[in-house]
C-alpha cells in the first residue's frame, strides 16, 4: 500500500468526519471489512457506515474488494497506507485550511488517547515496553529546509525499522505521532 498525497481542500475535507477518519484508520490497520462489521465496531447503523464508505470511495481513499468465502458481501479496503498533504496547497482555500486544522487536532487527540491507554496498561506491560514508550518535547532552532530534511530522515528510518521487525514475533503495533511547528519569535 502506498502513500496518498492530497492536493486540494475538497479531497482532505472528505476525511473530516469523525466516523470516516476512524473507519479509514481501521481499514488501514485491520484490513478489509463490510459496512455491517464497521457499524458493529463503532456502535452505529449500517446506513451511516455505508454512506461514509461511499464518500471515502468517491475521493479514492477506499475501494471495494472481493474476499474469498463472501461472494455477496461488499468488503471495503483502504487504498493507501497514509495520507499526506502540503499545508500551503490545501490551505489555499478556507475550506482546505479548516480541513488541515481539523486533521492536525485529530492527530493530537490520538496522541492523548494513546498516552491515557498506556497509563492504564503499563502495569500489565513487560518492562522493556514501559521503558521504550514515551513522549519527547524538544525546542530546537531549524530552518524550514532542515525541518523538511528531518521529516524525510524520520520516515526513511521508520520504514527501515518496520521492514526489519516485520517478521519478529516480539513486534507490536506502536502508535507514533510526530509534530514540528514553528513557534512565534521571542520578543
Amino acid at each position: 500500500m502506498s502513500e496518498r498525497e492530497v492536493h486540494d481542500g475538497q479531497e482532505l475535507k472528505a476525511l473530516t468526519h469523525p466516523l470516516r477518519v476512524r473507519m479509514l484508520a481501521v481499514l488501514r490497520e485491520d484490513g478489509p471489512a463490510t459496512a455491517t462489521e464497521l457499524a458493529r465496531r463503532f456502535a452505529t447503523d449500517t446506513g451511516a457506515t455505508s454512506y461514509h464508505l461511499r464518500k471515502l470511495a468517491q475521493y479514492g481513499f477506499v475501494e471495494e474488494v472481493a474476499v474469498d468465502g463472501h461472494p455477496r458481501a461488499r468488503h471495503w479496503q483502504a487504498v493507501h497506507k497514509t495520507t499526506t498533504w502540503k499545508n500551503t496547497e490545501v490551505g489555499a482555500t478556507g475550506e482546505g485550511r479548516a480541513a488541515a486544522d481539523w486533521m492536525r487536532r485529530q492527530q493530537a487527540g490520538i496522541l492523548q488517547s494513546d498516552v491515557e491507554a498506556f497509563e492504564q496498561l503499563q502495569d500489565s506491560l513487560p518492562p522493556e515496553w514501559i521503558d521504550a514508550a514515551g513522549v519527547g518535547d524538544l525546542l530546537v532552532k531549524l530552518t524550514a529546509e532542515s525541518l523538511n530534511e528531518l521529516w524525510d530522515r524520520f520516515y526513511s528510518d521508520l520504514d527501515e525499522l518496520k521492514a526489519r521487525d516485520a517478521g519478529n514475533e516480539a513486534a507490536r503495533r506502536v502508535s507514533i505521532v510526530v509534530g514540528g511547528f514553528p513557534r512565534p519569535a521571542a520578543s
